[in-house]
């Protein structure tokens, strides 16, 4: 069983930076792919960012050139690097991911933009 632990969420002004971490009990994310998801109040999760074995990366229009995903040099750590905060980045985030037949989540750490 995989486990995964998100934390750095918190309270931020507009154009404030966040960075949250996402702890696995594994070296999952050596192997497989990974994202982190969010979720705001009334609307369906969402991929934001994702990252792959090889290192490439994907992420949505939404935070395209503000957000940065990455691993941690012992490949069990996962990074979202989130930058010129906006109120819509208002949201529960998640880190994800799928291997050895299973999709893994973390419990999500909350992030509250706001003047």
């Amino acid at each position: 069983q995989v486990q995964l632990v998100e934390s750095g969420g918190g309270l931020a002004q507009p154009g404030d930076s966040l960075r949250l971490s996402c702890a696995a009990s594994t070296t999952i994310f050596s192997t497989y792919p990974a994202g982190w998801y969010r979720q705001a109040p009334g609307k369906q999760r969402e991929l934001v960012a994702t990252i792959f074995s090889r290192g490439s990366t994907n992420y949505s229009d939404s935070v395209k050139g503000r957000f940065t995903i990455s691993r941690g040099n012992a490949k069990n750590t996962l990074y979202l690097q989130m930058n010129s905060l906006k109120p819509e980045d208002t949201a529960v985030y998640f880190c994800n991911s799928n291997a050895w037949g299973g999709s893994y989540w973390g419990q999500g750490t909350q992030v509250t933009v706001s003047s």
